[in-house]
């Protein structure tokens, strides 16, 4: 049984790479290395080691790979262009945050049937449905085990494979497993025997009890009888009869089911395990929201010093950040122009030893990328410390290469009275930097102000710095503190984006023009949501916030920012290079609504006179708690945290409610030893939600250690509107937020009205 049939291994792209070729791997202009690349017999698994190494090698799978890019499409095969030409070059590009990989063939046609030949793997993988998935992994596991490779497996080979699965089975059992798939007493399995023994060691009672309870023979499910199973448990009420004759259309393996109108066993299960079944509302997650409002009435998906991909004082400046960046839905980049040597402006985090690269190659990598994954406005902030001359070639370079993209005018020539809508922008660029004179005709203090927005709040931000002192960025290479001119070029380029300084919400209630958008920092904008949480979200009816990371994270570590979130704050920029709990609650927000980075704030956010705060959700009209009850009933084939022969993790899972400070709230669940194949925890975790239109809800699960801290395993987090009550699977997501199957949880959710 090959799960990938012969079709794929017969194209001819695939053959070449089933034969294996010697390409060069590079990784800089001074690094190239041949390496031995070939694919395995599973159809998915890419085997590469050097040609001198004794035995290491290294493998990666193809649904590890995003895309190919062909030809001279990366920093370093760039550099490198003069010496390779572009029909030998091609890069695999991963998921994540995993580094490409640049490759160069020794001839066209070697690059062209690597390049087709995983491009049409990576669709095989994608197209793949729930059955040949499985049957994928179990092939998969079956050539793991199989060390001799006679394409059979004694009971040694198969104790071995439970072990590498994550499974502590006593001895007996296991052995009586293998027992009953051994047909032919032979004493080992082949691979349709292997099969069997696979289905009984996953066959799931928890999924095998919710069936009998509904099923009248206790063999399959009647149409009337799944109705009522969605009606009840999946409180999908009206719809569930049209849905259920659906679910059997889509999800029966069984033909002479099909035929009753009927669901098997099995069906039922690839239905709870499938994207209908997931936790996740598969309406939410396509673009379904209002997207005619003011662009002050959503969160805004926003990175920090988009052009690190790693720490704020020593690490690379790449083009790649951006293109990470843009591809994972974010909708603001950030840039910091500095003056280059030979008059051609550079991008780097100043006075650090981050490296360098062209303003010019950012605006280009900007105008192919920008509107790739969604085509919703694009948000630029320049943080500016160029001399005027310098800031007319950087208005040269964005009009000249972003022409018409580049939004350089009033969408209807009026003055406006509130800011355009995602929808009248889309596909456009907007530029936020200060500006000479606004829409009106005030003229603003910018002239002998600072230019960049962060240092000019480093001001406001002593935290870091003692009574004296200037702040540090604002210091120029003399240590003279500089006043820099505006170049009328670069200023004419703002249009609706205009860094202003903030004179508190007094003043902007009075003053403040919807153009006119202010930065803060961390520290400062949590001080105003505490001090005057109804104001601020007032002030964000209106008017665009920017919020970035206070100056001591040089690591780039992140803030929480579902604090700036719950005053309403559209434009909160995180380190998009650094995987963690704050990124997991970003992906978690703007993982609705198509993944357009744009999500609508709820009702009581986007009313001017709104009179909702944090700290006191229950004034505010629509005020309506609910009871968010979990059951956590098992969990599925969990990764092993330690590679370590022979180690099992011991599982627990912990809720978290990210929200208002009142809705902040973790429970936990009891571990299991030694399982991370088929845990069962059977446990409830009850919580209370006031603002269940902001929070977000996270479920980790963790490996329990006595001795030290819990190492993680898998987590996922979704806004709490989201969520679909009844029995659903969690697919659990890697700590660098990709997939990592079929790795799963199995709960039964109910939401209620707080009584």
């Amino acid at each position: 049984m090959d799960p990938e049939g012969s079709r794929i291994q017969d194209d001819p792209d695939v053959k070449v790479m089933i034969a294996g070729s010697t390409l060069r791997k590079i990784k800089s202009k001074s690094w190239k290395r041949q390496r031995h690349f070939r694919l395995l017999e599973d159809g998915l698994t890419i085997w590469y080691k050097s040609r001198w190494a004794g035995k290491g090698h290294s493998t990666f799978s193809v649904t590890e790979i995003e895309a190919v890019r062909e030809g001279h499409q990366s920093e370093v095969l760039l550099s490198i262009a003069e010496e390779f030409p572009a029909d030998v070059c091609f890069t695999l590009v991963f998921h994540g945050r995993q580094g490409n990989l640049d490759l160069v063939a020794d001839s066209p046609q070697e690059a062209k049937a690597w390049i087709q030949g995983v491009r049409k793997l990576i669709h095989k993988a994608q197209t793949m449905d729930e059955k040949e998935r499985l049957d994928q992994w179990v092939w998969d596991w079956f050539q793991k085990a199989d060390k001799n490779k006679d394409g059979k497996m004694n009971f040694k080979e198969v104790r071995t494979l439970l072990k590498m699965m994550n499974v502590d089975m006593n001895e007996e059992h296991a052995l009586q497993l293998f027992t009953m798939a051994d047909k032919s007493e032979s004493g080992s399995l082949e691979i349709e025997q292997f099969v069997h023994f696979y289905r009984m060691l996953t066959q799931r009672d928890e999924v095998w009890k919710v069936f009998q309870d509904y099923s009248g023979d206790g063999e399959k499910l009647m149409l009337d009888e799944l109705e009522n199973f969605l009606s009840i448990e999946q409180q999908e009420g009206e719809q569930s009869s049209q849905h259920a004759q659906d679910l059997i259309d889509c999800y029966e393996p069984s033909e002479s089911a099909k035929k009753q109108s009927a669901m098997s066993l099995d069906g039922f299960q690839m239905y709870l395990c499938s994207r209908e079944g997931s936790l996740f509302k598969p309406e939410h997650r396509q673009l379904h929201q209002d997207m005619s409002q003011p662009l002050s009435h959503y969160f805004i998906s926003s990175s920090h010093n988009t052009y690190l991909l790693e720490d704020q004082l020593r690490g690379q400046s790449s083009l790649e950040a951006y293109i990470q960046a843009l591809k994972r839905g974010c909708r603001c980049v950030e840039v910091d122009c500095w003056d280059g040597s030979d008059g051609e402006p550079v991008v780097y985090h100043g006075h650090t030893l981050t490296s360098k690269i062209l303003f010019r190659d950012v605006i280009s990598t900007l105008k192919e990328y920008a509107f790739k994954a969604s085509d919703f406005p694009v948000i630029l902030p320049l943080e500016n410390h160029c001399s005027v001359e310098q800031q007319t070639v950087m208005a040269k370079h964005l009009s000249q290469i972003l022409g018409d993209t580049l939004l350089t005018s009033l969408l209807d020539g009026q003055v406006p009275q509130q800011l355009p809508s995602p929808q009248e922008l889309r596909g456009r660029i907007l530029l936020k930097a200060k500006k000479i004179s606004g829409p009106g005709d005030c003229v603003d203090e910018t002239l002998t102000d600072e230019i960049s927005d962060e240092e000019e709040m480093a001001n406001d931000d002593a935290e870091s710095l003692s009574p004296g002192d200037p702040p540090a960025e604002c210091l120029n290479e003399t240590g003279k503190k500089s006043k820099s001119k505006l170049s009328r070029e670069l200023s004419d380029l703002v249009v609706y984006c205009k860094s202003v300084h903030f004179h508190g919400f007094e003043h902007a209630r009075s003053h403040g023009e919807c153009c006119e958008m202010s930065s803060f920092s961390e520290s400062k904008t949590k001080r105003l949501a505490k001090e005057a949480g109804t104001d601020f979200v007032q002030y964000n009816t209106r008017q665009l916030s920017r919020i970035y990371p206070g100056g001591l994270r040089t690591e780039s570590s992140n803030y929480n920012p579902q604090e700036m979130w719950n005053v309403g704050c559209q434009i909160v920029a995180l380190n998009f290079q650094t995987a963690g709990l704050e990124m997991d609650l970003n992906d978690g927000l703007f993982g609705q609504n198509g993944c357009c980075g744009y999500v609508l704030k709820p009702d009581f956010m986007r009313d001017g006179s709104t009179q909702f705060g944090p700290e006191k959700p229950k004034e505010r009209q629509g005020y309506k708690p609910l009871r968010l009850s979990i059951q956590v009933i098992s969990g599925q084939q969990l990764p092993k945290v330690n590679q370590k022969e022979g180690s099992i993790v011991d599982p627990l899972v912990r809720v978290e409610i990210y929200g208002v400070p009142q809705d902040q709230a973790k429970e936990e669940t009891s571990h299991i030893n030694n399982n991370g194949f088929n845990p069962v925890w059977n446990e409830t975790l009850n919580f209370v939600v006031h603002a269940p239109e902001l929070a977000l809800v996270r479920f980790e699960v963790e490996d329990h250690d006595k001795a030290s801290r819990n190492d993680f395993i898998g987590q996922f987090t979704l806004p709490f509107t989201c969520i679909q009550a009844g029995y659903r699977h969690i697919h659990l997501l890697s700590k660098d937020g990709t997939a990592i199957p079929p790795a799963s949880l199995f709960v039964n959710v109910s939401i209620s009205e707080l009584t």
